[in-house]
């Protein structure tokens, strides 16, 4: 295979897999009604005058599959973490000691899983829709090689359109795993 084409199949093949981590990630914040610290992962607490990631200013555990707890490493930070955890928009409220903040996982109802599950569909429409632009993008670069034979060009595209159909899949896998998780009750 020509050395040009290699190279486009090369560079779209790392941004389908960069296109396929940032869904992950995405999935990561969708809670499932199990304790999970990646939902914590989008908190930011204000501390010395700079939002700082929660899990930098305290120690997040897994107390049990309905709880996670949040210990601060600076008790004057307890309240600010607590709020920052109220405007955070991850449906869960802060419970403190004065020490240790708690929260509780709400079972979800069922109206609230099938939202979710409409999000984690979107979510994975636009993982595809990122996936096919990379499709779009090395296409485009192999047409635009010059002096690159028909033949070559057929096969970089075949190559391409193979690497699309199995990233796509590859999500929609994902995405079935997460729903399933999600209506398990």
């Amino acid at each position: 295979m020509n050395e040009d084409v290699r190279e486009v199949l090369t560079d779209c093949d790392q941004s389908m897999v960069k296109s396929l981590d940032a869904f992950r990630r995405e999935l990561t914040r969708i809670r499932t009604g199990r304790a999970n610290l990646a939902i914590l992962d989008g908190v930011r607490v204000e501390y010395y005058g700079s939002l700082t990631p929660l899990n930098q200013v305290a120690a997040l555990t897994v107390a049990d599959p309905r709880l996670i707890t949040v210990k601060p490493w600076d008790k004057s930070l307890v309240s600010l973490i607590e709020k920052a955890i109220m405007i955070s928009d991850i449906g869960l409220t802060p419970g403190s000691d004065g020490e240790l903040i708690r929260l509780p996982i709400p079972p979800l109802t069922g109206e609230r899983r099938k939202e979710l599950v409409k999000q984690v569909r979107r979510i994975a429409e636009e993982a595809k829709i990122a996936v096919r632009n990379c499709r779009r993008d090395a296409n485009d670069l192999l047409k635009s090689v010059e002096s690159l034979p028909e033949d070559d060009l057929a096969r970089g595209r075949k190559s391409v359109q193979d690497k699309t159909d199995d990233f796509v899949k590859q999500i929609d896998d994902i995405a079935d795993v997460k729903e399933k998780e999600i209506l398990e009750v």
